[in-house]
């Protein structure tokens, strides 16, 4: 054979060669892929579901009539339940190129990550499916000059990566109080689907804060594999968390604390007894349940308006007053941090925020005076597996440079 024909495939570029001759290039066009589907194959609709909207509604725009519904959403009733689409997200249509323009595949993305297939041709069927993830690790530091939020949006770092510390370091540093110059540093982790598109935040390994020339550490480790909830310790072992957050609401100023000798304008500046902290707020701001416990009572009832009482245990109780909205019920168990009710302007109050009243032992006292307990620390018996794990960890933590863009 004297002629010799070698194909190279680079980068979308097909090059062609034969003895004596000039190599040609054909450039080659990438497939047009997504779901799983060619989509130059289909004559493609992209939507979005409007308030109102159903399943069968958008099926029978589609050119199908509702025998055909009634048979798909009885045959995917296992598998995707057509009464879950909600507002606002995004759907594809796939239908035959021809002149009949026959809808062959429907497509929901409930999120950025997850959608469901629903094969709607001659068999019927559907499928939960997710895009590639790709985790890249991260890496930020900072130094504070005014906020750490301010820090942190100077250098476009994520929202999400402020509150996520936020949480980390609820009971040990008050980030409403940093002063210039606080220093901090990060390691996290970045979800992006498809390699491009950014998914949020999937954690963070470790943290160090520097506040008022005082350390704080936090490492990321499952001390107990049974359990599903990320718990962070610092390099002493001991736990980060405490029984009670600090309180009820994420981001917020105290803007009057318990105070048994105020004078309350609402009463004519007279002296009386402020048996709560009040954290101001926007209305409609989530309060949280400062700590795990079970609701005993839930209702509008005189001056403290809409209000939530929790029982945490046989010494302590809290109370979250003036709601716009209570979203619990008596007997509910709730966990820290779950949403309980809404920040509003009810009962008597001249601005809209939450009194949180907190109780010890049937009496209430100041939360930020109590000793409370912490967190389960790493057991003794993981003490030296834990001393190795962070070590390295650490090591990176303490090579990260400061970033001091203003």
């Amino acid at each position: 054979m004297n002629r010799l024909i070698i194909f190279t495939c680079f980068l979308g570029v097909l090059f062609i060669t034969s003895c004596g001759d000039e190599p040609k290039v054909i450039e080659l066009v990438p497939e047009n892929i997504e779901f799983g589907f060619n989509l130059d194959n289909f004559k493609v609709k992209k939507d979005t579901i409007r308030f109102g909207d159903s399943f069968g509604e958008i099926m029978e725009e589609n050119k199908i009539g509702y025998p055909k519904i009634y048979q798909i959403t009885n045959k995917i009733k296992d598998s995707f339940d057509v009464r879950w689409l909600t507002a606002g997200k995004p759907y594809t249509v796939l239908s035959s190129k021809d002149s009949l323009e026959k809808p062959q595949v429907f497509i929901y993305q409930p999120n950025k990550v997850n959608y469901v297939v629903i094969h709607i041709g001659d068999s019927v069927y559907a499928y939960n499916k997710k895009k590639p993830i790709t985790i890249v690790k991260k890496y930020a530091s900072g130094v504070i000059t005014s906020s750490l939020s301010e820090s942190m949006d100077n250098q476009g770092l994520p929202y999400q990566l402020i509150t996520d510390m936020s949480d980390i370091y609820a009971w040990t540093i008050d980030f409403f109080r940093l002063q210039k110059g606080d220093k901090f540093k990060i390691i996290y982790n970045e979800r992006f689907i498809e390699d491009s598109i950014f998914a949020g935040i999937k954690s963070i390994d470790a943290a160090y804060f520097e506040h008022n020339n005082e350390s704080f550490y936090a490492f990321n480790y499952k001390a107990d594999s049974l359990k599903e909830t990320v718990e962070y310790y610092d390099e002493k072992t001991q736990s980060l968390q405490r029984t009670f957050l600090k309180g009820p609401l994420k981001f917020s100023n105290v803007s009057s604390r318990f105070n048994l000798k105020r004078k309350i304008a609402f009463y004519g500046n007279r002296v009386k007894a402020h048996k709560g902290t009040d954290f101001a707020a926007p209305v409609g701001t989530e309060i949280l349940a400062t700590a795990d416990g079970r609701i005993i009572e839930s209702r509008r009832k005189g001056g403290n308006g809409n209000y939530v009482k929790i029982r945490h245990n046989s010494t302590y109780s809290t109370q979250y007053l003036h709601m716009k909205k209570r979203l619990v019920k008596v007997g509910q168990y709730v966990k820290q941090g779950d949403v309980i009710g809404q920040v509003g302007m009810t009962g008597n109050t001249s601005g809209p925020h939450v009194c949180y009243r907190f109780w010890k032992n049937g009496m209430q006292v100041d939360p930020f005076k109590q000793k409370l307990p912490a967190g389960k620390s790493v057991p003794k018996s993981q003490k030296t597996k834990y001393e190795q794990f962070i070590l390295p960890i650490k090591q990176v933590l303490e090579n990260i440079e400061y970033n001091s863009t203003k």
